[in-house]
């Protein structure tokens, strides 16, 4: 079975070797069909570019080492330019990677900043009200002290006391304090 196979292969592979040498489609050279107005075109910039590429004087080696040299300085740029284009590829995972990392954390500071806004805004509230308060509360305050004094005028008229006409703040103070001090 085995020999039967080397057979049958080698046979095909004959047959093939054959085919392809006897085949006159593949011993014809090909033929170039061209339009006429590009003719034209490829032989004028055909030659110009050969005329151009090698300056008078040069010989054919002078031209192939000048052609090195622009080869090696190509691939050194080449290199160099595959070289930044690794970094750049390395930098961008790199970046990717701390993106990745840091949009939970902004997402949670963007959570924990709207919470802090709201409570903000709820103690503003409250101190608005707590002034509000306050200064009703002074009010009051006032009004009970006015209503105190009232009181204590009256009382102190009941049991006999002179009522002096008002005077400046300044005046009844001085009085007052020089009324309190011993007589000697």
């Amino acid at each position: 079975m085995q020999t039967n196979k080397k057979v049958f292969s080698f046979l095909i592979l004959s047959a093939l070797t054959f085919l392809l040498v006897a085949c006159p489609a593949l011993q014809k050279p090909a033929e170039v069909v061209l339009k006429p107005d590009s003719t034209k075109y490829y032989s004028s910039s055909m030659s110009k570019r050969f005329r151009d590429a090698a300056p008078k004087g040069q010989t054919v080696i002078d031209s192939a080492i000048e052609l090195a040299k622009k080869h090696s300085e190509l691939s050194e740029k080449t290199f160099i330019q595959r070289q930044e284009i690794q970094e750049l590829i390395a930098e961008n995972d790199r970046l990717k990677d701390q993106l990745a990392i840091l949009e939970p954390e902004l997402k949670q500071t963007e959570k924990e900043l709207a919470e802090a806004n709201d409570l903000l805004i709820d103690m503003t509230t409250e101190l608005n009200n707590w002034k509000m308060q306050i200064l009703g509360f002074q009010d009051e305050m006032r009004n009970a002290d006015i209503a105190q004094m009232e009181i204590l005028f009256k009382i102190a008229q009941a049991m006999g006391a002179e009522v002096i006409p008002e005077q400046d703040e300044t005046k009844r103070s001085t009085e007052t304090l020089t009324s309190d001090e011993p007589n000697d």
